[in-house]
């Protein structure tokens, strides 16, 4: 009969760890059924892991079982092929993004890396994951972004000073710009997201009565948070469209200038530049290009961008601002 430190008990143990992992409950008798023994030998096991320090818990009712649950620390991970797979490929995106959690995802991956089974390596060779930092990427402390997202977790309120844009405004926020104003600010954290190598989060500001996005990289915490508070309703109720929607300058998910023109550039050749706008081929060298800017002389600039004669242009705006760029480009060609 085999022992304690037998190795069939030891391949139980993992094999009850990682059934365990799989789903929430299980009953007692349905353990010891995949695991081909009685449910005493199950409770014994039960009672090993947790001299290890796993948080498993007994259910009650008539088909009572185990649960695993979160303990004072993060307990050894058993992962399928596929998961291992899934979390590689996430570290290495994460490293290549950069945004504050790259060198953190380094080690990890350097550790996960070492483990995986030489069948997984191989397969995870086979992936390559080009996700450059955009430029401009901004990194964020580790710690901000633990406490930023407890806050949003826990639902309480943010105290925090904010520094200001000294040039140009580049993040959403007021109008594009952070304005200065002294003393802590205080937000009720709705959403933690990253958009183009920066974090920000998105909340309530009960100073101005209305919703506001900040950075990450511009927050100096000002420890303990506040009062906890009630979640509202994010206003269409997508934290990256309503991002998406403070940068091009309104209030609603669209631009505030939309038109639709011609082009004579092959649809295949164009698609990959046009980021949220829509293409349609109209035949082999031609398309018809809908897309949205915050000024219709930037949304004709960028259709000439596109590097193709341009026509049939919509709407009237949209006509008039190409006009005003043709009579700057002839002044400005001038000698």
């Amino acid at each position: 009969m085999p022992t304690e430190s037998s190795p069939s008990t030891a391949r139980r143990l993992l094999a009850l760890l990682e059934l365990l992992q799989q789903q929430r409950d299980w009953p007692a008798r349905v353990l010891g059924a995949r695991l081909g023994v009685s449910e005493r030998t199950v409770r014994r096991d039960v009672d090993r892991l947790r001299e290890l320090d796993f948080a498993v818990v007994s259910t009650r009712g008539p088909d009572g079982g185990y649960r695993l649950e979160a303990g004072a620390r993060l307990p050894p991970l058993l992962l399928d092929e596929q998961q291992a797979l899934a979390v590689v490929v996430a570290l290495r995106t994460t490293v290549a993004l950069g945004g504050g959690l790259g060198e953190t995802a380094a080690r990890a991956l350097t550790t996960v890396d070492r483990l995986l089974p030489s069948r997984v390596a191989h397969q995870v060779a086979r992936f390559a994951v080009d996700a450059a930092a955009p430029a401009g990427a901004v990194p964020v402390e580790p710690e901000v972004l633990l406490a930023v997202g407890a806050a949003v977790r826990d639902r309480q309120t943010l105290r925090f000073d904010h520094e200001p844009v000294d040039g140009p405004g580049d993040g959403p926020g007021d109008g594009g710009r952070e304005p200065r104003r002294p003393g802590a600010r205080t937000t009720e954290p709705h959403h933690l997201l990253l958009r183009r190598g920066r974090w920000y989060v998105v909340g309530w500001s009960p100073e101005r009565d209305d919703w506001r996005v900040h950075r990450l990289d511009r927050m100096r915490l000002r420890p303990p948070h506040g009062r906890r508070f009630e979640p509202r309703a994010l206003p269409g109720d997508d934290p990256v469209a309503f991002v998406e929607s403070r940068f091009r300058g309104s209030s609603a998910t669209g631009w505030p200038c939309e038109g639709s023109a011609v082009v004579a550039v092959p649809a295949a050749r164009v698609a990959p530049y046009l980021g949220d706008g829509v293409v349609e081929a109209v035949d082999d060298d031609r398309c018809r290009v809908r897309l949205g800017s915050w000024s219709w002389e930037a949304l004709a600039a960028r259709l000439l961008g596109l590097g193709g004669e341009v026509g049939l242009l919509e709407p009237v705006g949209l006509r008039d601002a190409m006009a005003r760029l043709g009579t700057r480009a002839a002044a400005a060609s001038a000698p």
